[in-house]
């Protein structure tokens, strides 16, 4: 059962965690190619595509903590301080993701395409491309920093 889960999490990890950290780390050089051409509709077609992108695959993160919770659970190791500091990684990337990345890339296409926001009105300073793009790799660099733990895991004896 032990495998099972852990090879569910990882993969959960694979697909759910990898699309959003590309396309959200593309969608700051897209918005610097929409905003230096306003009539490029494909870089706003791409804006879209790649905040959907980031959006559904971050629902579908959900997956990843609850499979990594469920694999630390049955291997006995959840007050483990290399899974503790995970956990804590993990949930300053969600709110990374969810408080500042999803609702800047929102009202930016609000603003490129007039729609209404989806979304709680994000912070009243708007993030330029530039610090979206600090902001996102910010995000990458907590998830790589998660994964470095679970390959290592200090301390840990599970042998798994």
């Amino acid at each position: 059962m032990n495998k099972l889960l852990l090879s569910l999490h990882v993969l959960a990890a694979i697909v759910a965690v990898g699309p959003v950290t590309v396309a959200a780390s593309m969608f700051p050089a897209t918005l610097r190619r929409a905003l230096d051409d306003s009539h490029d509709g494909d870089a706003r077609t791409t804006l879209r595509t790649l905040h959907r992108i980031c959006r559904v695959y971050a629902g579908l993160g959900v997956a990843v903590p609850v499979f990594g919770l469920a694999t630390a659970s049955s291997l006995g190791v959840l007050g483990d301080a290399w899974l503790i500091t995970s956990i804590a990684l993990t949930a300053a990337a969600a709110g990374v993701l969810a408080l500042v990345i999803l609702p800047a890339q929102e009202r930016v296409l609000a603003e490129r395409t007039g729609e209404v926001s989806a979304l709680p009105a994000p912070t009243p300073t708007p993030l330029t491309p530039g610090r979206l793009a600090m902001v996102t790799g910010i995000f990458n660099l907590l998830w790589a920093t998660v994964t470095v733990l679970m390959i290592i895991r200090p301390g840990s004896t599970t042998g798994v």
